[in-house]
């Protein structure tokens, strides 16, 4: 799933090639439309993504993801 989605991270102060995202099945949801919603929903300006509040306790207090520069 990751894969398909090209769902990648690179760990804070590495400088290596992204990493794939481990996945679990989630047949539940469609997991990837979930996150498509939460980055069309709230990608700022600057082109960072905030973290909806109630998903904050899930991403270790981070209230936004990247951006530039």
């Amino acid at each position: 799933q990751a894969r398909r989605m090209e769902a990648r991270y690179r760990p804070a102060g590495e400088k290596q090639a992204p990493r794939y995202v481990h996945t679990l099945n989630g047949s539940g949801t469609a997991v990837g439309r979930c996150l498509i919603a939460v980055l069309e929903n709230y990608q700022q300006e600057d082109g960072s993504v905030a973290i909806p509040e109630v998903l904050q306790s899930y991403m270790g207090g981070l209230k936004s993801i990247g951006g530039r520069g």
